[in-house]
């Protein structure tokens, strides 16, 4: 089946030599193999949002507790030595990257 969207542009999604949008193997699914940009043209990840995002959910990564097993404790003094082999740096964002992003305190 082909799945249809309506853009603000849609002559930009007549290309039907590309099969980008497909249905997923999961129920109610659908998915995109390539990047996605939500307010930019340009997204450089496979998920670029400009702007709020709103969760209505849960957001899982994969440092969440939820996802991990056999967690343990460890050597402290071995993870401090570690620690200190580390290059720890500070850095002011770009005024440009700040603006667009929102950030005040740069």
């Amino acid at each position: 089946e082909r799945i249809f969207f309506q853009a603000s542009n849609p002559g930009q999604f007549e290309n039907d030599s590309d099969v980008l949008w497909q249905r997923g193997h999961v129920p109610e699914t659908i998915v995109y193999h390539g990047r996605v940009g939500i307010n930019t043209d340009a997204p450089d990840e496979a998920l670029v949002v400009c702007g709020n995002a709103k969760v209505m959910g849960r957001v899982m990564h994969p440092s969440d507790s939820r996802a991990k097993q056999n967690i343990r404790e460890v050597d402290t003094n071995e993870q401090l030595r570690r620690i200190t082999q580390m290059r720890l740096v500070e850095y002011d964002y770009k005024p440009e990257f700040a603006s667009v992003m929102g950030i005040k305190d740069t």
